[in-house]
């Protein structure tokens, strides 16, 4: 089962991701989380501290692992294949709540110069994750749909938006929808902090007519915020509705598979 969380800055996609990969991985599954922020903090949600998501470098951004992965010979010239499964036994993080982290970020090109042999990396290693290994993975994608341009949510087997009532917010979920479209089998919109009736017809309706289904609700929760506030992990408050919602998410998409 492979999953990717997409959605506008500031949605909540990282709550719903890491909720997803704590709840497959209470069901004794194997799940590999994968950070693909450009601003990666997944790993808070997942109970780590600040301080130690501060000293992890994310993939993309790590030239030692670059170079060795897709260097050559020749000044300019990169390899476009190459061993990766060695790049998860080494890279991958066990997390406090306890489904494994990969902080992989985003490929940027810094200074207009060549993003290529980084991409390269990302991509080998997301296809490796995607395609032939039998793990639940779940990618919390950067923000926005510069990431489907980029083609690193290819092969996954369900994208999830996330979008909370906002007219910005909509309007992004309906760039990803179209974007994906024809290309993933599946895509879901997720509403968040829905706080009544009004807002979540007001997401209802919209699914409806970019005809995707309205797969969860998650209701506002001030919980959630106020945890966070604390550098907590909003998945360890008690008898919250949030993380209640995202717990039936989690069984619907055990269904649709």
């Amino acid at each position: 089962m492979k999953i990717a969380v997409s959605g506008k800055g500031g949605v909540g996609k990282t709550l719903i991701a890491a909720g997803l990969a704590c709840y497959f991985a209470g069901k004794k599954r194997k799940v590999i989380a994968i950070d693909a922020d450009s601003s990666p903090n997944l790993g808070i949600t997942l109970g780590l501290s600040a301080e130690r998501m501060r000293e992890i470098i994310p993939l993309s951004e790590n030239k030692q692992l670059i170079e060795e992965k897709t260097g050559t010979e020749y000044s300019g010239v990169y390899r476009l294949h190459f061993k990766v499964d060695d790049v998860i036994k080494d890279y991958a993080l066990k997390t406090p709540l306890g489904p494994d982290l990969i902080v992989m970020g985003s490929v940027r090109s810094m200074g207009g110069g060549c993003a290529c042999a980084a991409n390269s990396l990302v991509r080998n290693l997301l296809q490796h994750l995607i395609v032939e290994r039998n793990e639940v993975v779940v990618m919390d994608m950067e923000a926005g749909v510069e990431h489907l341009g980029r083609g690193t949510a290819e092969h996954v087997d369900t994208l999830l938006i996330v979008t909370d009532a906002s007219r910005k917010s909509l309007e992004t979920a309906r760039s990803i929808t179209n974007l994906a479209r024809g290309h993933i089998p599946q895509i879901h919109l997720i509403a968040n902090r829905i706080t009544g009736t009004f807002l979540a017809n007001e997401v209802d309706a919209f699914s409806r007519d970019l005809d995707i289904g309205l797969l969860g609700i998650i209701p506002y929760d001030q919980a959630i915020a106020d945890a966070e506030v604390r550098g907590q992990s909003p998945l360890t408050i008690p008898e919250s509705p949030a993380l209640s919602a995202i717990t039936k998410l989690g069984k619907d998409i055990e269904e649709l598979f």
